[in-house]
């Protein structure tokens, strides 16, 4: 579910806190470029490059971003079905003055180069559902393997310390299976408005995230919880019964895809709250 229906409010919302006009929020959308997000306190410099990782499939193009200097705990980031782009690399980077190594990906490599919607966060989701159903479990793994192995042999990366993931919309079941996929290295797994974390398959990718020795932050829009209730039920179970850590809340007033600067229905509060519980997330599971 990628809800787009929110174009106009936010759009009086920026304007009338004097961000943007009218013209200048609907050129931003279309460019791709997401809205100025919150400085880091005490932010490190850090390095920034484009990419090429080589995956059973193909060269997928990539977005890398660490400190300057040391090496740090590495995060494997998945976006949303509009891909890599500014408001992605805006997001990788500003985890980077964190204090990560993070590696914002690609996902549909295998047919195209990002930027791989046109508008950016104002693509129309039906352009972009081809790419979406071409992925599956067998390129979510193979996937995972292979950027958590790029990861792993870079300078900023420290082998001593877990990986992170994340992953938005689409990119939430990804990530669930990137800690399945890599389940030695992989510490921490968070998931923002995901969709399709829980299905009815034996591989529905709830059951094999239960299976690995993760800590997860499940962070889960209001809408999505109207329309799938027992979603946040079966998730509390699994995560109980397998005795692991994790944090699942729905926030209110959170549409699908607030998280991005870029979305149509970007929630800065609640963005903002997610964050923190990432960071939180992080610091405790990547330490």
């Amino acid at each position: 579910m990628c809800d787009q229906d929110h174009f106009e409010k936010d759009r009086q919302e920026y304007e009338a806190r004097g961000l943007v006009t009218r013209k200048q929020f609907g050129v931003m959308l279309a460019a791709g470029v997401a809205m100025a997000l919150p400085q880091v306190a005490n932010a490190v410099t850090v390095t920034e490059a484009d990419v090429n990782i080589t995956t059973p499939d193909g060269v997928a193009d990539c977005y890398f971003v660490h400190p300057a200097d040391g090496a740090v705990a590495g995060v494997l980031m998945w976006p949303d079905i509009f891909g890599l782009r500014p408001a992605f690399r805006q997001m990788g980077k500003r985890l980077a003055e964190s204090g990560y190594s993070v590696l914002v990906v690609n996902p549909f490599y295998r047919v195209k180069k990002a930027p791989t919607a046109e508008a950016g966060g104002a693509t129309p989701i039906q352009d972009l559902m081809p790419l979406a159903r071409a992925l599956n479990e067998t390129t979510h793994m193979t996937d995972a393997k292979a950027f958590v192995a790029w990861l792993d042999g870079q300078a900023s990366v420290a082998r001593n310390r877990k990986i992170g993931t994340q992953g938005y919309c689409m990119g939430g079941p990804i990530a669930f299976r990137t800690a399945a996929a890599v389940p030695e290295r992989v510490g921490a797994v968070a998931s923002f408005h995901g969709g399709g974390l829980v299905t009815d398959a034996a591989n529905s990718p709830h059951l094999q995230a239960a299976k690995t020795k993760a800590q997860f932050l499940v962070a889960i829009a209001e809408n999505d919880d109207q329309r799938l209730p027992n979603d946040k039920i079966a998730l509390k179970d699994t995560f109980a019964k397998a005795n692991l850590t994790a944090e699942i809340e729905v926030y209110a007033g959170a549409a699908h895809g607030w998280c991005p600067p870029d979305s149509r229905v970007y929630n800065e509060p609640q963005a903002e709250k997610a964050w923190s519980r990432l960071l939180a997330l992080y610091g405790k599971a990547l330490a």
